[in-house]
């Protein structure tokens, strides 16, 4: 078992506002400055259409043009001109003429926005050593459209070598915008494509022979999609599997994986994510749509940071782990199924990135205060809080923030009452002051309060991965029949895989958690810990109660769902319900008894409980606990059929 390290002891880069200069320069000379960024090995980019060449002519594409082609009962050049068709509508055109147009439009967009910046520029001299030694992946966070633009801006500004950037489909329908972003950098790949054999050769193919050649870093997104909750989402491992490739495979002698931790202060997105999580579709991107969007320009986003992590070496993380002679007992041209050991891997290396990327994610004051608030409310303090009451609560909600390793921007220097001020006035969409008191600004009717409270939770959200671990175990604590080390444990461990879906917990590190957890309880004096028995302190009951409070709306949000399943039992065995189906009828149900007040089993304080990804991540744990099956159905839908209750 690995030590558990202090998570007070990590030290981190020094910020700087890059926005700084840009409001004391001109935007144009800005953006027509001489670009020359270190490349990998010193190589000279090949050109697009010389890209595109080689990977129409690589082995591995050849060979499976050649499969495809019998089982289609085609000609191969047929084959080969559809391989032609889906590398023409991929592509990225990268042309500097049009990054140095977003450079300056951006320039202008950026300083109207938000007040900083900051990156941490420690960060940006490692992945300028990165590019020149290795291929380089770039793997953001994401919770705001604005993430891969920002990422383009920054390495513009800092001259580093410009990415390719996998994005959806859904962007390359947007007139004219589609295709700026394709000649800034951005390759278009389809959300899904199954088991179109020839469109995964292309693709994987594409995008290794990019980064083989030393063409430019890849960047793409390891949880797939943007996260509307700004918790971090369960990682996506296909482009993963297919950058780690040509090490595996010997093509290269390594790759650096980048973390990198993208904190908005103020997310541009809030008002539409808590929409979405309350079941109003998401719009489709349009340049219309865009448009109709600068009405943002007026509004004030505060700050962002932005941290480049320390680059991970693939080849330290597959030291001992994969025995890459594997490789050499099949042709590298023939494509083969990744074996359990590699997945294994994978999946590994991509929960150590993702949670790389939340120990660096900046939290802000209003984070803190999200915490305090929707807790009042969930106590129902209809006359809301005192500010000097909140501030206190959020000095105290820094301090044991800080005792737990979290990155926290509060500027010392400034007394709390002004920081609190401070942050209340910028997110005042949210919260309403009256002589003195603090409160959500929820108005009459239903959905509008949700509408509040999820925005709210989605800033709490980002603080989620610091206490996580420790709410677990005062969860433990609280639920176990007995102060019993092991049966502590054990509650512990429930709890953990029950949330699986719900938080970042690394598979198969169920013990370190629980060590982790128990460490930092015992280092800032909350237990007292011996080999047999776990013991609350005086002192401690404060914190306790607090880390508690941390899951009761997954808690609860988990028991709706399974009495749900379980009063419609009889019409799930009967006629079974599509997962489609299933999220709105829940929804149905949590809306009719939150006006009725008529749920049974326990009052319900959390309107979070209407979130549609809380319900899904509730659904899956319900599954994978034998609470519900799937089951195929005869009409080619997925059904769900309960079985027994598992959650008290």
């Amino acid at each position: 078992m690995k030590p558990v390290v202090d998570p007070m002891l990590k030290k981190r880069d020094d910020f700087e506002d890059m926005l700084e200069e840009r409001r004391n320069s001109s935007d144009l000379r800005y953006a027509l400055k001489c670009y020359t960024p270190v490349l990998y090995k010193g190589l000279t980019p090949c050109k697009v259409s010389e890209l595109k060449q080689m990977v129409l002519q690589s082995d591995q594409l050849g060979y499976v043009i050649t499969q495809v082609s019998k089982e289609k009962g085609v000609t191969s050049d047929e084959v080969t001109g559809e391989a032609a068709a889906i590398l023409e509508e991929m592509a990225q055109r990268l042309q500097l003429s049009t990054v140095r147009f977003f450079a300056f439009t951006l320039s202008k967009v950026f300083k109207t926005l938000f007040r900083s910046i900051c990156i941490n520029e420690e960060g940006l001299q490692r992945l300028q050593q990165a590019i020149h030694n290795h291929p380089v992946v770039l793997l953001p966070s994401h919770r705001s459209y604005m993430d891969f633009l920002l990422m383009s801006y920054i390495l513009y500004t800092y001259d580093l070598a410009l990415p390719v950037i996998a994005a959806g489909m859904d962007f390359m329908g947007m007139k004219v915008v589609g295709e700026m972003l394709r000649m800034s950098g951005a390759f278009f790949i389809r959300r899904s494509f199954g088991g179109d054999k020839l469109y995964w050769a292309v693709f994987s193919e594409y995008v290794k022979i990019m980064l083989k050649n030393g063409y430019a870093p890849v960047e793409f997104f390891l949880e797939g999609t943007r996260s509307r909750t700004a918790k971090s989402l369960t990682p996506k491992l296909g482009l993963l599997n297919i950058v780690m490739d040509p090490f595996l495979k010997g093509e290269v002698f390594d790759i650096s994986l980048v973390p990198v931790s993208i904190s908005y202060e103020r997310t541009l997105e809030e008002a539409l994510y808590a929409r979405e999580l309350l079941g109003v579709p998401k719009p489709k991107e349009s340049t219309s749509g865009l448009f109709k969007a600068r009405k943002i320009l007026s509004e004030d986003y505060g700050s962002i940071h932005v941290y480049f992590g320390q680059p991970v070496s693939v080849r330290s993380l597959a030291e001992s782990r994969v025995n890459r002679s594997q490789f050499n007992l099949i042709p590298r041209h023939i494509p083969t199924r990744p074996s359990e050991e590699i997945l294994s891997f994978v999946n590994d290396s991509a929960y150590r990135l993702v949670r790389a990327q939340e120990e660096n994610m900046v939290l802000k004051p209003w984070v803190l205060l999200a915490f305090v608030l929707l807790q009042k409310q969930a106590a129902e303090e209809k006359q809301g809080t005192a500010l000097d009451e909140l501030t206190e609560q959020a000095v105290w909600l820094r301090d044991l923030s800080r005792q737990y390793g979290a990155f926290l921007h509060w500027p010392d220097h400034i007394p709390p009452s002004e920081v609190v001020s401070s942050s209340l006035s910028l997110h005042r969409g949210l919260v309403r002051i009256s002589e003195g008191r603090v409160q959500l600004a929820l108005e009459q009717g239903l959905l509008y309060p949700g509408f509040v409270i999820l925005s709210c939770a989605s800033y709490r959200n980002q603080a989620l991965n610091v206490f996580i671990r420790p709410a677990l175990l005062a969860s433990a604590i609280h639920t176990a029949a007995s102060n019993r080390k092991q049966e502590i444990y054990n509650s512990f461990s429930f709890l953990r895989n029950m949330f699986s879906n719900e938080f970042i917990l690394c598979p198969g590190a169920t013990v370190q958690d629980f060590e982790e957890a128990c460490y930092l309880l015992v280092k800032t004096g909350t237990l007292q810990i011996n080999q047999q028995e776990v013991l609350i302190t005086e002192r401690g009951h404060r914190t306790l109660a607090f880390l508690t409070s941390v899951l009761d709306p997954f808690l609860q949000g988990y028991q709706v769902r399974e009495m749900h399943t379980q009063r419609h039992s009889v019409v799930f065995n009967t006629n079974g319900l599509t997962e489609k189906q299933f999220i709105p009828a829940v929804r149905k149900f949590i809306i009719k008894h939150l006006l009725t007040g008529s749920l049974l089993k326990c009052r319900l304080r959390y309107t979070e409980v209407l979130s549609s990804d809380l319900q899904k991540n509730a659904l899956a744990a319900l599954i994978r606990l034998g609470a519900v099956q799937k089951i195929k159905g005869y009409v080619g839908f997925t059904h769900l059929h309960v079985h027994v209750g598992l959650i008290g």
